[in-house]
């Protein structure tokens, strides 16, 4: 389970794609985006419907698929189709002019068609690894057909003669590939056509070889388990023994007879898989196994330093309170450790790490001052100093400038609720924020640091996506979504507004509310001649903000629900992200605890408001979101009249051991913790009414949450409703699912609130 921002990449819970995927959505000052309108409009407006939003992508966001910076920085090359065919068109960065035709899909010769999903060039970018034929398997993972298309000789080869492959990449001098398939991992030399197996003991729900378990993918966030050294002489990998890791069978539906599909998933306090390091010498054909000794249960993080003898390794214990940096001789497999951290309650995993090219140093990310900064260190661990300091957070680090010693990144240090893009010089100088205007700034560096791709979007206008040079100055617009803006002026919108409020207990807290559109709210907001109910959305999971000043994919529903009466709040509670480590871990060890608190305290607030009918609040969530709504239509059953709970956990000693144990610890050390705050064991507080959906084919949070908690309700004789998706994964979606889901949440709310 991950923060709310990395669930909206996935339809809702967790954290990722093939394609470098650009969300064209942009930031314009609200007062010129001509979307939210005066309450006072007389002129008649379209209705927006379920169909419109969930059917017919009327009000969809414009993509760039598969954009490439080339090595020497001044072009770029993108995906794109016709009605006929694919190709991949190389453009001009300085002008915007195509300058080349790379590939056309007509180019590609195979027995079958081959449909251009992803691409990526060889070092010397002579040679198009092209992917095909994707299955997606969990959240990240995928298997496809990999296709090696030569520029120089028009010659095609296909690798995948003995099935779907996984993880394919490019030697770095572009005469080799690696790939994983059936859990073991593979080296292709394309001159030769002859495929080398560099393991071979992988086996189903046992050994895996060069790729991740489930629950690595999950919450660890990556799947692609190997890498090549920078030279092309070596392979790093994982191996995973998860013989001893307890399984879990999904039921799958649609045919006379269901079967299962098992797969390893460690639940709290159970057993993990065991996890090594491997080091493969591609010329010699041996390999090595680090030796990292027996004081650590994870490894999140491996990378090659710059030199190519060196691999770097993060290792981690259960408690994730016990973070070190290993350096690993790729040789003899010995390591040392170079930098240790530690923490009172958990530490977060990031990709911030980056080696600095002809310097025995690195750039480390550290919370150690009560906030995530940058911190320069030598490469024996030692710190040198602190790179960026203040009362906020780096949100990640986007690029560094090796010429001019500039780093880039995203952070939080205008408010917890926007996200901007800075640049630093290596020495902590000359900070500057590189795009004026309010709101979220996503960034995409081109190889030399010359030029960015920027994704700008605020709460009340889908994205611009501009073409920037390093310093922050627009080249030009690349897509503003112009047709959509248009569109929508065609709707009355209300506008997203943020506000803040302080709880009994002296917290202030964020939050966002859009109004009722017509010609009554305003007069009845001033005079409280007219009350409203109010729906709130929560999420509220450790570090994850639903309060941000970007466009939100459930937008357009919230607008529906405005024009038909209703205000529509988001409220960012204690645990919640972007305000430093004490705000964040106060929540360790009784999740749900202090959000759930917070949750009341800002409907309490809410019902002061001199236009809101106190009588009339609800709250709806999506896993964990679902699991706060569960608590808050219990806990605070005098406050909440009604809750929708979708793929909520009911209790976490269900949910995997990775994301629970990191801010639980152990459920034998915190059987309190666990039990206290189960939404299951406050059932007998239900009072308003309940709506509980999940998908039968949940991997991640398993229907068995909802089955146990519809046996509670039972056994208490709550009434409750009740919506099962069959075979259904955590994102509830395909077909017309997640029209029917929306369309059946829009009328329980205007039944029930």
């Amino acid at each position: 389970m991950q923060s709310y921002n990395s669930i909206l990449n996935t339809l809702f819970m967790k954290p990722y794609s093939l394609f470098a995927i650009l969300l064209l959505c942009g930031c314009h000052p609200i007062a010129n985006t001509g979307l939210a309108q005066s309450a006072k409009d007389p002129v008649m407006k379209k209705e927006i419907t379920l169909e419109d939003i969930f059917q017919k992508n009327t009000f969809a966001v414009k993509r760039i698929y598969g954009i490439r910076s080339t090595k020497d920085g001044e072009n770029y090359t993108t995906l794109g189709e016709n009605s006929s065919e694919q190709f991949i068109v190389k453009y001009e960065y300085k002008t915007g002019n195509a300058v080349d035709t790379i590939l056309k899909s007509g180019w590609i010769k195979s027995n079958v068609v081959v449909e251009v999903e992803d691409y990526r060039f060889s070092a010397d970018e002579n040679k198009i690894l092209i992917t095909s034929g994707s299955e997606q398997i969990y959240r990240h993972s995928t298997k496809e057909n990999y296709y090696i298309y030569d520029r120089k000789t028009k010659a095609t080869t296909y690798i995948s003669q003995n099935g779907k492959q996984m993880y394919a990449e490019f030697s770095p001098d572009g005469n080799k590939i690696g790939f994983v398939r059936d859990n073991n991992l593979y080296v292709y030399d394309i001159i030769s056509g002859k495929e080398t197996a560099i393991t071979t003991d992988g086996k189903w729900n046992s050994i895996i070889n060069g790729a991740t378990d489930w629950v690595y993918e999950e919450e660890f966030s990556f799947d692609k388990a190997w890498q090549w050294s920078p030279d092309g002489s070596k392979i790093a990998y994982y191996r995973f023994d998860e013989s001893k890791v307890k399984e879990f069978n999904l039921i799958k539906y649609g045919t006379l007879y269901p079967t299962d599909y098992k797969f390893k998933y460690p639940k709290a306090g159970e057993e993990n898989s065991g996890v090594d390091i491997y080091i493969y010498d591609v010329k010699v054909g041996s390999k090595v196994k680090v030796d990292l000794g027996n004081d650590y249960e994870y490894i999140p993080r491996i990378k090659w330093t710059n030199n190519p003898n060196s691999l770097s390794i993060q290792k981690l214990n259960r408690l994730q309170n016990k973070l070190e940096l290993v350096l690993a001789d790729a040789l003899s497999g010995k390591a040392r450790t170079i930098l240790t951290e530690t923490s009172d309650t958990y530490i977060d995993i990031s990709d911030n790490l980056t080696f600095l090219p002809d310097r025995n140093e690195f750039i480390w990310s550290s919370e150690k001052d009560g906030y995530n900064h940058l911190y320069l260190h030598g490469i024996d661990g030692s710190m040198i100093y602190q790179i960026t300091q203040g009362n906020w957070e780096v949100d990640k680090a986007k690029g560094y400038d090796d010429k001019k010693q500039i780093i880039y990144y995203i952070s939080t240090e205008v408010s917890p609720t926007d996200k901007n893009l800075y640049s630093i010089s290596l020495e902590g100088n000359n900070k500057k924020k590189l795009s004026p205007i309010t709101g979220t700034d996503d960034a995409e560096f081109n190889s030399t640091c010359t030029y960015y791709i920027h994704t700008y979007t605020n709460a009340n206008r889908p994205a611009v996506t501009a073409l920037r040079t390093s310093d922050g100055a627009e080249v030009r617009t690349l897509e503003d979504n112009t047709l959509l803006l248009k569109k929508l002026k065609d709707y009355s919108l209300s506008t997203k507004e943020f506000f803040k409020f302080k709880t009994s207990q002296g917290v202030e807290l964020n939050g966002w509310m859009m109004k009722p559109f017509s010609s009554e709210v305003e007069p009845a907001i001033i005079s409280g001649g007219k009350k409203y109910p109010v729906l709130m959305f929560v999420y509220g999971g450790p570090g994850s903000n639903t309060v941000n000043n970007s466009w939100d994919k459930d937008y357009m529903w919230y607008q529906m629900l405005c024009a038909k009466g209703y205000i529509v709040v988001s409220v960012d509670g204690r645990g919640t992200g972007g305000r430093g480590k004490k705000f964040r871990d106060c929540t360790y060890k009784q999740l749900g605890k202090y959000e759930t608190e917070d949750q009341i305290e800002a409907a309490k607030y809410l019902g002061t408001l001199l236009y809101v009918d106190k009588s009339r609040i609800g709250i709806w969530g999506w896993s964990y979101g679902g699991y706060m709504s569960s608590l808050c239509i219990t806990k605070g059953a005098d406050v909440f009249k009604m809750a929708m709970a979708v793929a909520p956990v009911t209790n976490w000693r269900f949910y995997d051991n990775i994301y629970t144990e990191r801010y639980m610890a152990l459920p034998n050390d915190n059987a309190t913790g666990y039990d206290d705050n189960s939404p299951i064991n406050h059932i007998d507080k239900l009072k308003g009414k309940f709506l509980l959906i999940h998908g039968t084919g949940d991997d991640n949070v398993h229907f068995q949450n909802t089955a146990e908690m519809v046996t509670a309700l039972q056994k208490a004789y709550k009434q409750f409703d009740l919506m099962i998706y069959p075979d259904k994964a955590h994102g509830i979606s395909g077909g017309n699912t997640r029209l029917h889901l929306f369309n059946m949440m829009t009328n329980y709310v205007l039944k029930n609130l």
